[in-house]
């Protein structure tokens, strides 16, 4: 394969900077997970690609290997993949977190409180502790804690339900 695709490097004998190298070590580090170079030939390589000076001495190591051009779209399919398993996990996560919600604000809105009777055990046995603690009197409804347990699971129940529909709309 001749070198004219990486045209990314500085032409013939101009100089070549840090970030050439590393591109070029980055390539030949592709070609080893690829099986294209042995271990061998990249230690070779790598040192010869950190001692290059030229675009030319650059381009003349990776001349018998493709180009890298190819790569992103596999790249973008893995990141697309990733993406696609991360929400996945944040839907399992929020619906199992909207269940807990839902049922703490359920929970709260059926429980009527201690009673009259657990009050008045409660207070005697603070009183033979030696501890002077008002007893609250009964409570009525617990609105914020039936309110807001189940606002959060209405928002995560959202979430779950944007998440979808964002991945639905990729193909």
């Amino acid at each position: 394969m001749d070198s004219a695709g990486r045209d990314y490097y500085p032409p013939g004998d101009l100089r070549v900077s840090d970030a050439d190298r590393d591109r070029a070590l980055s390539e030949l580090s592709e070609a080893l997970q690829a099986g294209r170079i042995t271990a061998g030939e990249f230690d070779q390589r790598s040192g010869q690609a950190l001692g290059a000076r030229t675009g030319k001495e650059l381009t003349a190591l990776l001349a018998d290997l493709p180009l890298p051009d190819r790569a992103p779209a596999a790249r973008a399919t893995a990141l697309e993949r990733a993406h696609r398993v991360l929400a996945t996990r944040i839907s399992i996560g929020a619906a199992l977190a909207a269940v807990c919600f839902a049922a703490v604000a359920a929970t709260n809105a059926l429980a009527s409180g201690p009673t009259l009777q657990q009050r008045e055990f409660l207070r005697d046995m603070l009183a033979r502790q030696g501890l002077s603690v008002p007893v609250p009197p009964a409570p009525g409804f617990n609105w914020a804690g039936t309110i807001t347990p189940g606002a959060v699971a209405v928002l995560l129940v959202v979430l779950i339900i944007f998440l979808r529909v964002t991945r639905a709309d990729r193909p």
